[in-house]
């Protein structure tokens, strides 16, 4: 395994596949305030106005962005999002991706950030413990800069890959990547189990699409 990877990542589109990442978190968490219904199957939707811990995710999303030194480059809606997928139905993860490399390819043997959110709609607090797949040799895993699991608070988003949240790292990749490519990526939570995504390398020039609208915890789908 390489001592160290080469520094690959392109900064600007690391910015704005973080404010990607914050969007949706704001949108499931305005979900949370607003009260609204579930969504239709298939819907989008942006929330016309952001209130309470929303609004402060969707601030913080500028300032991440303003922390790296560039402006937010233009919405490219051709290039790669990342997926989101149901742990359970009240654990997801959201717009799973890589971080764009910035002289565009990763090579055998490099690094690569992951960007996604978790969303926790549930009760009970979860951690994240573990990240695996076939195409890298480890995860590395940080929270406050030190190598830990990423806890979920119940009724609460994370954001993976932001300044100064949770970070994670997929380490000595066994093959090359390019934009719009893919590799398995497993998740594990403590508590509801594994998730595998397909985890695109982002496209040059990102930004996030609307997001989709989630249900809010309080509200029985049932009725």
């Amino acid at each position: 395994m390489p001592t160290t990877a080469r520094a690959t990542v392109s900064r600007a589109t690391s910015s704005s596949v973080t404010v990607a990442v914050w969007q949706q978190l704001a949108s499931t968490d305005n979900r949370r305030v607003s009260g609204r219904a579930q969504h239709p199957e298939g819907a989008r939707s942006m929330p016309t106005k952001l209130t309470g811990r929303a609004a402060v995710l969707a601030v913080a999303a500028g300032l991440t962005a303003a922390c790296g030194g560039d402006e937010l480059p233009d919405v490219d809606t051709s290039g790669a999002i990342g997926p989101d997928a149901e742990v359970t139905d009240e654990l997801e993860v959201l717009q799973v991706q890589l971080a764009f490399p910035l002289d565009g390819v990763y090579e055998v043997g490099d690094d690569a950030p992951l960007y996604l959110g978790i969303a926790n709609t549930g009760p009970q607090a979860d951690e994240l413990v573990d990240v695996r797949g076939p195409d890298f040799a480890d995860a590395r895993i940080t929270v406050d800069g030190a190598p830990a699991p990423i806890r979920v608070p119940p009724e609460d988003n994370v954001p993976v890959g932001a300044e100064g949240a949770p970070s994670i790292v997929l380490e000595d990749l066994g093959t090359e990547l390019r934009s719009s490519q893919s590799i398995p990526v497993t998740f594990v939570f403590e508590d509801a189990g594994t998730v595998t995504v397909e985890a695109m390398v982002s496209a040059e020039r990102t930004d996030a699409e609307a997001p989709y609208d989630f249900p809010d915890p309080a509200e029985d789908p049932s009725t």
